[in-house]
């Protein structure tokens, strides 16, 4: 059982970090380590892990980066039918936001939770 002190997360530092990108494609690794009150370098090390599995691809556009995520790709450990990328990011974001294209407008609360 669980203290009341001991912190968790439903979602990976991984899925936390997919969520970034989703939001905002051209973020800095030291802003989502900020946002998810984690290291730069442990964020770093999951972009890493996401562009070497494919699911994210990585652009350069002068000094920065900028990120393309493979939403048409499954899950990596599948669970059931393999929903994609995109439809677990379609449960995670939101997609109604006007002017919005899909998976950049992630809502707040989902990318800055922290682990409770």
């Amino acid at each position: 059982m669980l203290s009341p002190m001991t912190e968790w997360s439903l979602l990976t530092n991984h899925a936390r970090v997919l969520v970034c990108i989703a939001q905002d494609p051209g973020v800095r690794l030291r802003d989502i380590a900020s946002t998810l009150d984690i290291t730069e370098r442990t964020v770093f090390g999951i972009v890493t892990d996401l562009t070497a599995a494919g699911y994210v691809v990585k652009d350069k556009e002068g000094r920065r980066n900028r990120y393309r995520i493979q939403d048409h790709l499954p899950l990596r450990l599948p669970v059931g039918r393999e929903p994609t990328i995109g439809e677990v990011l379609g449960v995670l974001i939101d997609t109604t936001a006007k002017d919005s294209e899909p998976l950049q407008d992630a809502t707040n609360e989902v990318a800055r939770a922290k682990p409770s």
